[in-house]
C-alpha cells in the first residue's frame, strides 16, 4: 500500500487520533487537557502522542504538546480531505442535477448544503423543501425551471401577491407552461409591481436545473428534462456559492429581454420545442 494512503488510514481509523489532532490544531495541550477534550483514556492519549512524535507531527514544550510545522500541514490537508469526502457523500445522490453549463460552478462551495430528493417511500421531500424556502424569504431572483410543481407554484404566486419581491428569467416554453397551469393566478402575480419577469432563449442547464437566490441562501433545483419532475433541491448559505450564483444571474439577465403581458394573448410564447406541462404535486 502507498505510504501516503497508509498515513491517511492511520488517522482515519481512530477517532481519538483525529480528535487529538483537532485539539492540537487549536492550541497546545498537556495530557490531562487532551484526555478531557477527546474523551480518550490516558493510555490511548499516550499511544497517540508517541505515534505523532514518531511521525514528527508534534513537539513538546514542557508539559504541553503542540503541532510541528509538518503536523500543521498534515492536519490541514487531512481535514480538507475529510470535508471533501463529506461533501461528496452529501451530493452523490443528486450529482446528475448539478450545473454543467453555468460557468464557475464548484462543488466545494456546497460543503454545507442541504439536499432534498425523493425517497422511495416519500417522494415529496424536495417539493416541501422548496415551499419552506419560499416561505422563509422576502425576495427571490432566479432562472430556469426551479419552481415547476403545482404545489410550489401556488405558494410562489401567492407569496408574490403578498409582497415578496420577485425577479425571474424564464425560457418561453417554461413560462407558457406556468401560465397554462393557472392563467388567473399567474396573471394576478405578474400584475404586481414587485414582480419582474424576463425571457431568455438559451438559459444554461435549462434542461437540467435552475437557480434561485433568496434572502439567506441560494438553491439549485434539478428537474427531469422529459417530465419536469422535481428531482433534487440543493441549497446553501455559503458566501462563495452566493457570489457564484449572483454572477450567473447577472450574466443571464443582461442577455434576457423583458416579458410583455401581450405576448400571452398574441401567442408570442409559442415554441417549436417539446411542450411542457406543470406536474401536479
Amino acid at each position: 500500500m502507498d505510504s501516503a494512503v497508509q498515513a491517511i488510514e492511520f488517522l482515519a481509523r481512530s477517532e481519538h487520533r483525529v480528535a487529538t489532532l483537532r485539539a492540537l490544531s487549536e492550541s497546545g495541550h498537556d495530557r490531562r487537557d487532551l484526555r478531557a477534550v477527546t474523551g480518550a483514556s490516558d493510555p490511548t492519549i499516550g499511544r497517540a502522542i508517541r505515534d505523532f512524535e514518531d511521525r514528527s507531527w508534534i513537539v513538546r514544550d514542557g508539559p504541553y504538546y503542540e503541532l510541528s510545522p509538518l503536523g500543521e500541514f498534515v492536519t490541514e490537508r487531512f481535514f480538507e480531505l475529510r470535508e471533501g469526502m463529506r461533501t461528496a457523500d452529501t451530493l452523490r445522490e443528486v450529482w446528475h442535477w448539478l450545473p454543467r453549463e453555468m460557468d464557475g460552478f464548484a462543488v466545494e462551495h456546497f460543503e454545507d448544503a442541504v439536499v432534498a430528493y425523493p425517497g422511495p417511500n416519500y417522494p415529496y421531500t424536495p417539493v416541501e423543501r422548496v415551499t419552506h424556502l419560499l416561505e422563509s424569504t422576502d425576495s427571490i431572483r432566479g432562472l430556469g425551471t426551479t419552481i415547476y410543481k403545482s404545489g410550489n407554484l401556488d405558494v410562489f404566486c401567492r407569496r408574490v401577491i403578498d409582497g415578496m419581491e420577485m425577479e425571474y428569467l424564464y425560457s418561453p416554453p417554461v413560462l407558457q407552461a406556468i401560465v397554462d397551469w393557472n392563467p388567473e393566478l399567474t396573471a394576478r402575480a405578474f400584475e404586481c409591481d414587485n414582480c419582474t419577469v424576463f425571457l431568455h432563449d438559451d438559459l444554461p442547464d435549462d434542461t437540467r436545473c435552475g437557480l434561485n437566490i433568496m434572502d439567506n441562501c441560494i438553491g439549485i433545483c434539478g428537474h427531469d428534462p422529459d417530465t419536469a419532475q422535481l428531482e433534487a433541491v440543493i441549497d446553501t448559505t455559503s458566501a462563495e456559492a452566493r457570489e457564484w450564483a449572483e454572477s450567473i444571474y447577472e450574466q443571464c439577465r443582461t442577455e434576457a429581454r423583458p416579458f410583455e403581458a401581450q405576448e400571452l394573448d398574441s401567442g408570442g410564447l409559442d415554441s417549436t420545442e417539446k411542450p411542457l406541462r406543470v406536474e401536479p404535486q
